[in-house]
């Protein structure tokens, strides 16, 4: 392949990735049917210790349909285990369907990729870990409008993973855990 040949592949394809982002922008508009949702939440093991934890999330929900919505987001999240021998961090990024049949309420569930690390204290002589394992959610929440493009969002959910393997003690221990999240639906 000549030189001419390889700028004209070049500017094509340029061209071709510019028209599709043009036409991925025209129709994000024409739908109108996008949300930024910051949220800050409290998390809580299933079989953890008793205290709560805070989190942080970022979500981008979209209309797919008249009552379903699709979401895509992103938390960090961290909490002890064994007496403050173990922290778990976990970076789950998820994908959800909701079913919203009124404007204001929604509920559904969806599927995550969990990445976690596992890092247990200098004096257990165990070595840290991150792990990828997946994960699904089932929940819901109601947003609660505060003018024409934002809202209040409420939102409750309860993660179901594989369980885990302790290896401070030979047993295994359950991951589940439920969250529950205030943020801000911005819409554009």
């Amino acid at each position: 392949m000549s030189q001419q040949e390889k700028n004209t592949l070049l500017r094509r394809l340029v061209a071709g990735a510019v028209a599709l982002i043009l036409l991925l922008l025209v129709g994000i508009s024409v739908s109108q049917a996008g949300e930024i949702v910051p949220a800050v939440g409290m998390t809580k093991s299933v079989n953890g210790d008793d205290n709560a934890n805070f989190f942080g999330s970022l979500s981008f929900r979209s209309q797919l349909l008249p009552m379903i919505k699709s979401e895509i987001g992103v938390a960090y999240r961290q909490e002890s285990r064994f007496n403050e021998q173990l922290k778990i961090r976990q970076w789950p990024v998820t994908a959800s369907l909701y079913l919203n049949p009124i404007p204001m309420l929604y509920a559904g569930g969806g599927v995550g990729w969990y990445n976690t690390t596992f890092d247990y204290k200098d004096n257990t002589l165990v070595q840290d870990e991150t792990k990828q394992e997946f994960g699904v959610h089932l929940g819901g929440g109601f947003q609660v409008p505060i003018g024409p493009a934002a809202a209040m969002d409420l939102n409750g959910r309860y993660v179901m993973l594989r369980d885990q393997e302790n290896r401070l003690i030979p047993e295994k221990f359950n991951p589940d855990f439920w969250t529950t999240s205030l943020g801000l639906a911005i819409k554009f």
